[in-house]
């Protein structure tokens, strides 16, 4: 028996290959992003950061987690990525050489939000 399995840790973190694929993702949508070619005008008047890409085990489908540069809406942005995907995932097809495009779905990143909470909770203790 593994060492994890004894411990009781979970399930294990994802592969070589998830992680290099997610890669591939958040650069290729950072570049399609960068470029602004959208006819949405929430997509077109705001900088949307690619934060991190989590692809499926089987590389078909992928979360990708974004966030409007300078705060902005996020809601409205995620729903105007999500109607959008359909043109981004084409656009993926033609940058990176895999067998299949991954079918995407966006989620926003509170990753950020946490962490200002904490370190704002730590400030606090330190006063």
């Amino acid at each position: 028996m593994s060492r994890a399995k004894r411990a009781g840790v979970g399930a294990p973190g994802p592969s070589q290959r998830q992680l290099r694929m997610g890669e591939l993702l958040r650069h290729a949508l950072s570049e399609i992003m960068a470029r602004g070619e959208f006819r949405d005008p929430v997509l077109a008047h705001t900088h949307i950061t690619v934060t991190e890409v989590r692809p499926s085990p089987d590389l078909k489908n992928a979360t990708v987690f974004v966030t409007p540069l300078g705060g902005g809406d996020t809601a409205a942005v995620v729903a105007a990525l999500q109607h959008a995907r359909g043109y981004l995932r084409a656009q993926i097809a033609g940058m990176i050489e895999a067998k299949f495009t991954p079918n995407l779905s966006f989620k926003p990143d509170t990753s950020f939000a946490a962490a200002e909470r904490i370190e704002s909770l730590l400030a606090k203790e330190r006063d």
